[in-house]
């Protein structure tokens, strides 16, 4: 751990700059904490007006203190705040806390406050956290430098788990729920503003920790994005899951988070393929996050999606078939084997195919579900286990079926979960260590996330095989370039560069008279298209320059001469016309890339044609990409089904759409921000391949046209 971070998470001494005496001030209640949850270090209080503060002296300045400590928390707000900023940098403060709200989230005048405090703090070395933030809390070495009351409401608890969220809100909520399943916490930590230290900075400082085990993590923008993809290798390498919230999916969204912390919007799908990219899970809420810790935390790796409900209701088992089919959870077809095992142990009435209904027989037979649970585990069709128990009460043996349950989970190698409302029976559960939700449906949904994410992770390592080291943002030449001026190359330029990169474009010519374009269109032997080339009219058909099966010399000369007339109006370049061969693919898709000044180069792939921007039916992918991340990513799409083939037509050539998509998206790697974006709709695909039909390419100013 560097220097900065030893100060943040493990200081040797703290100095809370606005200290109180009364401990439900935000003030008084980090001295409260670390005091009363074995903080080992100096803390000085600093307060001009009190000689003690919680029986601690009191200093009336950072200059009066016995020593440069080496975290400040800076509760004055205000210019107060920034004066005290100054004094930690002047003095050779390691780190500060700034909790005070009312900088870059406020307006214009806290934003300049804001700027000022960090330009101080740059130019000596002292890195902030906030403003606006509750601070930074960490269990192991008791270093509790937050105002959170929701350490009163439940007390802390050391544990496997980290929070790191720019919201201090939705830390104490997902801290709360996590302490809630009984499951202790070693980090909650809180950004604000993020002026300087990222959630990015801090997810990577936890994933070296060695006792934790799950990071859950909350954004509003994401800045930084290599140093995350630095922090998901760390966690990979350790084999810990990191699961986020990336808010801000909307543009009212957006809008919220700018007025919360200042944040900037990201491109929400640039966002998600980055996540996904790196093996970071992405759910939609607090509750989402902490949801599925319980079965993170048992460390059970998921083969696949089949499911096998066991439990004493017939309706809570047709309920978790129904909930099971939306998630891509598939119930398992117990084999014969199985079931006349289960036969043997359930009473004749008993179902047992799956869902396996162990009926009320479970009142007078306490055993039935230790009975059952190993029979069907041992089926090779069962990935994943729901113990649906919707009434359970006065006669039945909580702590047999407890105990058979955790037996069960600590020696079967597969995730089950138990689904019981009711408190009690919840608790028995959840104290023998067995993950238990209030109903089968979240039950399912955390499976599901499970082996979502467990597949995810698994496509990474392939992908980074594949493909070899990631470079998860744009240089900064880059970034440059995709902010300066560009210009837009004609259709007959973009196709000449596709074709040297290797990619399968239509067969056309660029025609500079009537002859020309008649002698392109013989040679093509059959229908053309005639459109016009120029780099000043990127879009065609609304100025009448494209004409579609010309299949005579009289349609090719019309249409040359009535779009080179056209252009002529328009006062704009003329490089001729390109004649190209009418394709007749079975479907039109696309497949686009930009710079993203963020996250470098995005692909496209998906659905084409005229209605692409209306439709979209489109996945987003970082470059580089490996051909298979490409054709999951296609199998998700909505025309999926149609790629494969549907009333006795033949499945299309995706593999050949994946290679246009992937070398799309080494050209823009290999530009390195000098092409802006690649425009190619439609690439028509067919069940013999996949060509571009029309190409558009935007380049950087300083590049040299094709």
């Amino acid at each position: 751990m560097n220097q900065t971070l030893q100060a943040l998470l493990a200081p040797r001494s703290i100095a809370v700059i606005g200290a109180s005496d009364h401990i439900h001030k935000i003030g008084g209640r980090p001295i409260y904490y670390m005091r009363e949850h074995g903080y080992a270090g100096k803390l000085f209080p600093v307060n001009p007006q009190r000689d003690t503060i919680q029986g601690l002296p009191a200093f009336a300045s950072l200059d009066a203190l016995p020593e440069v400590p080496e975290l400040a928390i800076i509760v004055v707000g205000g210019d107060a705040a920034v004066s005290a900023v100054r004094d930690c940098a002047r003095l050779g403060v390691a780190a500060a806390i700034v909790i005070a709200s009312g900088f870059g989230e406020a307006g214009e005048q806290g934003r300049r406050q804001q700027d000022e405090m960090v330009r101080v703090a740059t130019g000596a070395g002292l890195r902030l956290v906030g403003p606006n933030s509750q601070g930074l809390a960490n269990f192991g070495t008791g270093t509790i430098a937050s105002f959170s009351t929701m350490f009163i409401e439940v007390p802390p608890q050391d544990g496997p788990v980290a929070v790191v969220s720019q919201s201090g809100g939705v830390s104490a909520m997902v801290y709360g729920l996590l302490r809630g399943q009984g499951i202790g916490v070693r980090h909650m930590h809180a950004t604000g503003n993020e002026a300087d230290i990222t959630v990015s900075e801090l997810a990577l400082a936890v994933a070296h920790d060695p006792d934790v085990q799950l990071i859950l993590l909350y954004l509003e923008s994401l800045t930084d994005p290599a140093v995350l993809a630095q922090a998901a290798a760390v966690a990979r390498r350790r084999g810990v899951p990191i699961v986020a919230v990336k808010a801000g999916r909307s543009s009212a969204g957006q809008r919220a988070a700018a007025s919360h912390t200042g944040a900037m919007a990201n491109e929400d799908r640039a966002v998600g393929a980055f996540l996904a990219r790196h093996g970071i899970c992405r759910v939609d809420d607090a509750h989402a996050l902490a949801r599925c810790a319980p079965l993170y935390l048992r460390g059970w790796q998921a083969s696949g999606r089949q499911l096998v409900v066991v439990s004493n209701s017939g309706a809570s088992c047709v309920m978790a078939a129904d909930a099971a089919e939306p998630l891509g959870l598939a119930l398992a077809p117990l084999s014969q084997a199985t079931q006349a095992a289960l036969a043997q142990r359930l009473p004749g009435f008993a179902s047992t195919a799956n869902p396996v209904d162990v009926t009320a027989a479970l009142l007078t037979n306490s055993g039935l579900f230790g009975d059952v649970l190993p029979l069907v585990a041992a089926d090779p069709a069962a990935d994943l286990l729901l113990l649906d128990i919707p009434v359970a009460g006065m006669g039945y043996d909580l702590p047999r079926f407890a105990r058979d349950a955790a037996s069960f989970a600590d020696s079967a190698g597969k995730p089950i979960a138990v689904a019981a409302w009711q408190a009690p029976v919840a608790a028995a559960f959840r104290a023998a260590n067995v993950p238990t939700y209030a109903s089968g449906a979240e039950a399912l949904a955390a499976f599901a996330q499970l082996v979502t994410h467990q597949q995810q992770l698994r496509d990474v390592a392939a992908q980074d095989t594949a493909v070899g080291a990631h470079r998860p943002a744009a240089s900064d030449a880059a970034g440059a370039a995709s902010s300066a001026a560009g210009h837009t190359l004609s259709e007959a330029q973009s196709l000449a560069r596709l074709a040297l990169a290797g990619i399968p474009v239509v067969a056309h010519k660029l025609c500079q008279s009537v002859d020309e374009a008649v002698a392109a269109w013989r040679e093509l032997k059959g229908p053309v298209a005639v459109k016009a080339s120029s780099p000043q009219v990127p879009h065609k058909s609304e100025h009448g320059l494209v004409a579609l099966n010309c299949n005579d010399e009289h349609a090719v000369a019309q249409a040359f001469l009535t779009q080179t007339d056209i252009l002529d109006k328009l006062g704009a370049t003329c490089e001729g016309v390109v004649v190209a061969r009418m394709e007749r693919g079975q479907r039109e898709c696309m497949v686009g890339a930009h710079w993203d000044p963020v996250f470098g180069p995005v692909v496209l792939v998906g659905d084409g044609g005229k209605y692409v921007e209306v439709l979209r039916d489109t996945a987003v992918l970082l470059a580089p990409c490996s051909e298979a991340a490409v054709a999951r990513a296609v199998a998700g799409l909505r025309i999926a089904p149609l790629l494969a083939g549907v009333r006795g037509e033949p499945a299309v050539d995706v593999a050949a759409l994946c290679r246009i998509a992937v070398r799309v998206g080494q050209m823009m790697l290999e530009a390195d921000g000098a092409i802006r974006s690649i425009d190619l709709n439609p690439v028509m695909v067919s069940a013999g391949g996949a060509v571009v039909v029309d190409a558009l390419m935007e380049v950087a100013a300083h590049a040299a046209p094709a």
